[in-house]
């Protein structure tokens, strides 16, 4: 009855298990993803992607975008990440040399009695009746605690390999973040170029849009014959395409720079205009680069970690040849009445070894030896190529420095040349045509200026990257922006040193300079005049103001009519806070019969374009300025 009454949980527990396999089968079944699903995703991944960033507040500098871009960046964000889960992984491995601390409980039932009986070896005979030392319903428990030494040794080299794995994450965190570095600094200067011009290039595409329509309408009239006419709107419109290709070019670096930034779309900011730096002497000293590329490159330090990793994997298979000892000890505890001993403890050692795994020692060294060979060999080939990338950065800034002064000049020439044209026109429409003419090739050089200084900082930062010069310091006070870009400034005035005996992204301070206008004609505007030189000072990057240390530039018309023009001249004059004369020079030139004030100041802005250079000069600071000789 016993049996009986043990077996009738039976049929209801493998009713109910039947019942769980049943329903289990078939249950699993293709599901794809429905709009809302994606659709919470995406809003999702949204949010997070511009979650807790501090809003634009004013102007950006240069250091502030870094700043940004570091901070908020997501590539740079999944390798700061990266490089904390590898950090995590070394903690699990360490984990692994401790001894194992093995704990078990349980619960057993049996719907009989266990037993047996006894006979004998030799005649067969039952010698005991059926009997049983256990209960059918018990509880028992142990803990034991085992040391493994070989385990030991292999969890201690993979410990040291996941170290070494940490190191080599984290040259590759240097490495996304010199790239973005380098990425910011290339964007930055092509928008911060592209934001200047942005308003003349505007006025000046409406500016040849009234010319056009001017141009078709005295065609229309029969003022200008239709091939004259079709050439001057070829002219124009040839023109204009330039203009807008130049400042497509450059306006898409303001897309670039707000994803670096990792900026939500839509969202306006704008560059802090600030002055030109003086672009830093092509270095000279190539092997002193050299030197230094081979020291300080991530990639050459990661190929240096993973070296040590194949070294410790060397040690790793020749540890696993060991005889493995292992050394155990516990407690234990077992409810079951029957014992005699309910609670015991207990210990021991063991000893084993693969005898097999010894004649693979020939082919491990052989191996091993193939692998060190292959990491000399990579490490040499991608030295090499480090070599190759300084040499060819530093060739590339030394013709960026001079395609920028080239630029440069050509630049100064053609807006000397729309003042002299705007100067000399006519109210004729062919006159206003050849200036619009050569406003828009102007406007063109001064893309081209503005494109090819970003290029040469671009070149200048391509030259760093090589080098592999980190501009993060290794400990920054705090987290917000305005504490890790001033981090960032110093940073680079002190890593640039480095490679650039005068760097580009110093602190430039500049003299301010104020400007007086004497001798104008009665009928000239003079409001107009100052207006014309104030713009074109503050598109050339001279600061405009009064100062403790300030520079006063005075100029001063004078004209004499003669039979079919006009001589006119400006007298120039730039000095000290003290009073002291920098600068003298004077300008000559000739404009129509009529001085009109739109001619008055254009000459202005061609006179003021001829000593541009000195003016620039004489502003920088005053330990750096150079006093020009006329």
């Amino acid at each position: 009855m016993s049996h009986l009454h043990a077996l009738k949980p039976l049929p209801l527990v493998a009713a109910v298990a039947a019942a769980v396999f049943l329903a289990g089968c078939g249950a699993v079944k293709p599901r794809p993803l429905t709009h809302d699903e994606v659709a919470t995703r995406v809003k999702n991944d949204q949010q997070a992607m511009y979650k807790d960033q501090e809003p634009v507040n004013g102007p950006i500098t240069l250091s502030e975008a870094m700043a940004r871009a570091l901070k908020y960046n997501l590539d740079y964000r999944l390798k700061l990440m990266e490089t904390a889960l590898s950090r995590g992984l070394l903690d699990v491995s360490e984990l692994d040399m401790l001894p194992k601390l093995m704990t078990d409980a349980g619960y057993r039932w049996r719907s009989n009695d266990s037993g047996g009986t006894s006979i004998g070896i030799q005649d067969r005979i039952v010698s005991l009746r059926p009997s049983t030392s256990e209960e059918r319903v018990h509880y028992l428990a142990d803990a034991t605690l085992s040391w493994d030494v070989l385990d030991f040794g292999l969890s201690y080299y993979r410990a040291k390999q996941q170290a070494d794995d940490v190191n080599v994450t984290d040259e590759r965190r240097r490495k996304v973040l010199q790239n973005i570095v380098q990425d910011v600094r290339d964007a930055y200067w092509r928008a911060l170029g592209a934001q200047r011009l942005l308003g003349e290039s505007q006025q000046l595409a409406e500016g040849i849009q009234a010319a056009l329509e001017k141009s078709r309408e005295a065609e229309r009239a029969g003022v200008l014959p239709p091939v004259e006419g079709l050439e001057y709107q070829r002219a124009l419109l040839d023109a204009m395409t330039l203009v807008n290709q130049k400042r497509q070019e450059m306006e898409f670096a303001r897309r670039e720079l707000a994803a670096l930034m990792n900026l939500a779309p839509g969202t306006r900011f704008e560059l802090a205009d600030a002055s030109e730096a003086p672009l830093s002497q092509v270095p000279g000293d190539l092997d002193q680069l050299e030197q230094l590329a081979l020291e300080q490159r991530p990639e050459l330090r990661e190929e240096d970690y993973k070296t040590r990793i194949d070294a410790i994997e060397t040690k790793k298979q020749i540890a696993a040849l060991f005889p493995n000892l292992n050394l155990f000890g516990g407690v234990g505890h077992d409810s079951n009445k029957y014992l005699y001993n309910e609670s015991w403890a207990q210990g021991g050692v063991s000893m084993s070894m693969n005898l097999f795994r010894l004649a693979g020692i020939p082919a491990i060294r052989r191996t091993n030896d193939a692998r060190m060979k292959v990491d000399d060999a990579r490490r040499m080939a991608l030295s090499m190529a480090v070599l190759t990338q300084v040499r060819v950065s530093v060739e590339r800034y030394k013709l960026a420095v001079y395609d920028h002064r080239l630029a440069e000049a050509t630049a100064q020439v053609d807006q000397r040349l729309a003042s002299v044209a705007k100067a000399g026109s006519g109210n004729q429409l062919t006159s206003e045509l050849e200036t619009l003419r050569t406003q828009a090739r102007s406007m063109v050089s001064r893309f081209q200026e503005a494109s090819s200084y970003a290029a040469a900082q671009s070149a200048y930062g391509r030259v760093l990257n090589s080098v592999g010069i980190d501009l993060m310091p290794e400990q920054v006070a705090g987290s917000d922006v305005a504490t890790l870009s001033k981090a960032i400034q110093d940073s680079l005035v002190g890593g640039e040193k480095q490679v650039f005996s005068q760097i580009a992204d110093g602190v430039q301070v500049e003299r301010p300079l104020r400007f007086s206008v004497s001798g104008l004609p009665a009928k000239v505007e003079g409001d107009t005049v100052r207006g014309a030189l104030a713009h074109l000072m503050t598109g050339n990057h001279v600061t405009l103001g009064d100062g403790a240390d300030g520079l006063s530039m005075a100029l001063r018309f004078s004209s004499a009519a003669g039979r079919t023009s006009t001589r006119a001249q400006w007298d120039m004059t730039v000095q000290d806070a003290a009073g002291k004369p920098l600068l003298e020079r004077s300008y000559l030139s000739f404009v129509p019969n009529e001085v009109t004030t739109r001619s008055v100041a254009a000459l202005a802005e061609a006179a003021a374009l001829s000593i541009m250079a000195d003016i620039r000069r004489l502003t920088a600071a005053p330990e750096t300025a150079d006093t020009a000789k006329p």
